[in-house]
């Protein structure tokens, strides 16, 4: 069994333009997108991804959004960081697609909810591996046992 085996969803976020706060503060709109494997359904446009920028380049993560899952709905805070060498950064800044083996992005997602068929949720801890493409954010999610 390899780790993607266990994931248990991805989540590909569609995300719009930078809003540029200062120098090393953005925040990114999070416009929707779609959510499959274990659970189904859509991210609900209106989140956004809070970022900090180091003057190395990392970048620490602090993303807010809803997912309307089949069983139901579920609020997703999403904390972690990406980094890399500078050359690939800046690619990932020009939206082109980088090989995500030559970055580092990862988080750690809490999930809160009242659907019944989702309560478990309300009480485990997940991590993704991401992945920046040009207008999507791919996550996949595994859940910590």
């Amino acid at each position: 069994m390899t780790l993607k085996d266990l994931a248990m969803m991805r989540i590909d976020l569609t995300v719009g333009p930078p809003i540029e706060i200062r120098k090393d503060r953005r925040c990114i709109p999070i416009t929707g997108g779609v959510v499959i494997g274990a659970y189904n359904g859509i991210v609900l446009p209106g989140g956004a991804d809070w970022q900090q920028i180091a003057a190395d380049g990392t970048i620490e993560i602090d993303a807010h959004y809803v997912l309307e899952l089949t069983e139901g709905t579920v609020e997703v805070e999403s904390r972690g960081l990406r980094h890399g060498p500078a050359d690939v950064l800046a690619g990932l800044a020009k939206g082109e697609i980088i090989d995500p083996s030559l970055y580092y992005f990862r988080t750690a997602l809490r999930f809160k909810t009242a659907a019944p068929g989702l309560l478990h949720f309300n009480h485990r801890l997940a991590i993704s591996k991401g992945e920046r493409l040009a207008n999507t954010v791919r996550l996949t999610i595994y859940e910590v046992m």
